[in-house]
């Protein structure tokens, strides 16, 4: 047993005291060095070898790799680093602050999800980790929140890992073997301004737009009756309307507008596929109105993740959860992982209700279980010789 770590609260209230804060707005973007040298301290105390990994775009940010045993199958648990950025008046107390009140750990990230790691560290410290028959890696990743940066980055590099993976986001104890897809783009039409008393002196670009959206209706009643999954609480890919700026003053024809949209597809639909079809729907929509059309994606595009629901871990974390397993509407780096060769559950203790959210929480009774989790995790595929499930 380690005694020299700090225990489980003094552990989760540095992390939580830490800043990591990921967003695409420069003015909230930060490192997440100082969150990666806590785990990689931690971790080398345990025993484990030490890995930090800068993201090649961004060197501030770093993902870790720490590993114990050897071996070509073993286990990953996997979790970011980063949080969302927060409105410091809506927030009860200091949320950097680790606050305990009505059996609950109030603090930014608390749920999604540097409670992660403290409660891997508190778990470990019960594993004699020169028993392995199987390598135990901790993942720890930056930019979740954001650009996905950090996983991307483990993608390029082809880097192997474990057989089997365990992502901590928070899910309430339940498994999650699937979720959708994202993509996210910006359709801009350029026409031609002129005074409103006479159409023909321009080309209306908010006109223009309404026969875009008309056509992506169409596409999108398409593609839903195409694709379903009733797995999924929304059976179908969604197609979003989510703003639309155009204009700027009513005796002037509108000379530009812009709009950006939100697709979430099914995990076996082609982000690129889809991104081709929405540009070729809304070229197709405008062809001989003398409009132009400027596409921009506002994010890379997040694949949708499926593992195979008799995966091992994937069975094993049905029986030590006590129920099938899921699907989620939010995106996590499991597709990712997956592509590496990993075999990946999302399985976390805690609950995305709480996610994002001011004077966010974890309820303490979510800490034991988690542990149990991953105990057990722990015992099939790192301390038995084959690493799967017996």
């Amino acid at each position: 047993m380690i005694t020299k770590l700090p225990k489980f609260t003094d552990c989760f209230a540095e992390v939580i005291a830490t800043p990591s804060i990921s967003s695409i707005d420069p003015r909230h973007d930060m490192s997440n060095r100082a969150v990666i040298d806590l785990l990689a301290g931690w971790l080398a105390d345990l025993g484990f070898a030490i890995e930090l990994v800068p993201v090649l775009e961004q060197p501030e940010k770093l993902n870790l790799i720490a590993c114990a045993g050897q071996g070509k199958g073993g286990l990953v648990l996997s979790g970011h680093t980063d949080t969302v950025p927060y409105n410091e008046q809506a927030w009860h107390q200091d949320p950097f602050k680790l606050i305990e009140k009505d059996n609950k750990f109030y603090g930014l990230g608390a749920t999604d999800m540097k409670c992660f790691f403290p409660i891997v560290i508190e778990t470990l410290k019960q594993i004699d980790l020169t028993s392995l028959k199987q390598p135990l890696y901790i993942l720890a990743t930056c930019d979740e929140e954001s650009t996905m940066s950090g996983a991307r980055a483990l993608v390029r590099a082809k880097r192997t890992l474990g057989r089997h993976a365990l992502i901590g986001e928070p899910t309430g104890l339940k498994p999650i073997n699937m979720h959708k897809g994202i993509v996210m783009e910006s359709i801009k039409l350029k026409g031609r301004s002129g005074h409103s008393s006479d159409p023909a002196l321009g080309i209306n670009a908010l006109e223009g737009m309404h026969t875009v959206i008309s056509s992506l209706m169409q596409w999108r009643k398409k593609i839903q009756a195409e694709e379903q999954n009733p797995a999924f609480k929304v059976s179908t890919p969604t197609l979003n309307f989510a703003s639309i700026r155009g204009g700027d003053n009513p005796n002037r024809i509108c000379a530009d507008c812009e709009m950006n949209i939100d697709l979430r597809l099914l995990p076996h639909m082609d982000l690129e596929q889809a991104r081709a079809d929405i540009r070729k729907t809304v070229m197709q929509s405008i062809d001989g109105s003398g409009l132009s059309v400027e596409f921009d994606s506002l994010i890379e595009g997040l694949p949708g993740m499926q593992t195979d629901a008799n995966a091992e871990i994937v069975k094993l974390a049905e029986q030590l959860a006590g129920e099938p397993a899921g699907t989620v509407a939010f995106g996590t780096e499991g597709p990712y992982l997956n592509s590496l060769g990993m075999d990946t559950v999302v399985l976390g203790p805690g609950d995305i209700e709480q996610a994002h959210q001011a004077n966010e929480y974890l309820s303490m009774d979510r800490i034991k279980p988690m542990q149990h989790i991953l105990t057990k995790m722990i015992e099939q595929f790192c301390l038995k010789e084959s690493g799967y499930v017996g």
